[in-house]
């Protein structure tokens, strides 16, 4: 059998839909009154801050008049200015003035994507059937950003060309933090409730160089955002970090990914010392992440894999993933209801 044969056997047809949910645009200062292009759920959007209420909008980027590119126009109060006839368009996406005629069309109107700021990022809703963000999966608060006690954000950006599931799965997948981390688990479990995946792991210190504990644990909130609290004791050091991980998808078979490192800074240290620290811990931590993002990079989409005593409860994870693919009316009622997977340490 030819090796694109076997890939077509162990693969399926990816879905026709994005997973509905908030997704992480990456750091809010970073987008200002100076119209930014975004390339992402298979269409091109734009982002600007308007100049009244100094919130970051964001809406379907082709003008329906004719066409124009609306990301290489301006921002006129809260307003988009097309570059082409100079049609403006409101943050709500309706079209508010035409220089040239006091007759604005009824449909002149395009889509304005819900969107929050919080944490010091940017966050859009997506949901394939239009409804607006569900309050109770809004994206919870990070207290140590807004403590002066932690960093900011380090943040690395990359694409990986793969479809976003492959990244999911590592949730679930307790064999990899040997091979890949250099980190065996010590004890690993799985805690599924609603729209929240929760992974804690402890690391087995007399596998793990040069440390005495390693302990983390980590939430997606809906299908594309995941923090993690981590705790790491090392030559009697203790460092506490928060780690960001969160995706877009560009189309069905690439996506965006990003990663977000905070550190909590360490008392009676200089800040000269405490940076030192800081950069070895996050450069440390980065190059770890960056060996799952070649994993997925190069990967292929496995739907029935076969599985072991060890793996983890990868089909349970993908049953909760599901649910952000349908639609709510059809999401099952037992996800709802809390539910444990602890994966035993030989």
């Amino acid at each position: 059998m030819s090796s694109d044969n076997i890939i077509a056997k162990i693969s399926s047809e990816l879905p026709d839909r994005y997973a509905r949910g908030w997704y992480c645009l990456g750091l809010s200062r970073f987008y200002g009154e100076e119209p930014k292009s975004l390339q992402y759920f298979g269409q091109k959007l734009v982002a600007y801050r308007g100049l009244e209420d100094y919130l970051i909008h964001i809406l379907d980027a082709y003008c329906p008049h004719l066409g124009a590119d609306l990301s290489k126009g301006c921002v006129n109060g809260n307003s988009l200015v097309c570059p082409f006839h100079e049609w403006s368009w409101g943050s709500d996406g309706v079209c508010n003035d035409i220089p040239y005629t006091d007759k604005i069309p009824q449909k002149a109107r395009i889509k304005s994507w819900p969107t929050l700021e919080k944490n010091g990022l940017l966050y859009v809703w997506y949901d394939h059937e239009g409804n607006p963000p569900i309050p109770e999966q809004e994206i919870p608060e990070i207290e140590e950003y807004y403590s002066n006690t932690w960093t900011e954000w380090h943040m690395t950006e990359m694409t990986v060309q793969n479809n976003v599931r492959e990244l999911i799965d590592n949730m679930a997948d307790m064999a990899h933090f040997g091979p890949i981390h250099e980190s065996p688990a010590l004890s690993f479990k799985n805690i599924v409730e609603a729209h929240t995946y929760t992974q804690v792991m402890e690391g087995n210190p007399e596998l793990m160089e040069n440390t005495d504990s390693m302990n983390s644990r980590a939430t997606y909130y809906g299908p594309a955002v995941m923090t993690t609290k981590m705790t790491h004791t090392s030559e009697g050091l203790t460092k506490r970090s928060r780690l960001l991980v969160t995706h877009v998808p560009i189309d069905h078979e690439s996506f965006d990914l990003r990663f977000g490192l905070m550190v909590e800074n360490f008392e009676g240290f200089s800040q000269d010392i405490n940076d030192y620290i800081v950069q070895k811990y996050v450069d440390g931590t980065t190059e770890s992440f960056l060996a799952d993002a070649e994993i997925w990079h190069n990967k292929v989409r496995v739907d029935n894999p076969i599985l072991c005593a060890g793996d983890g409860p990868v089909h349970k994870l993908r049953q909760w993933y599901e649910q952000f693919y349908v639609d709510i009316s059809d999401v099952p009622e037992q996800l709802k209801q809390k539910k444990e997977y602890v994966v035993d340490i030989e």
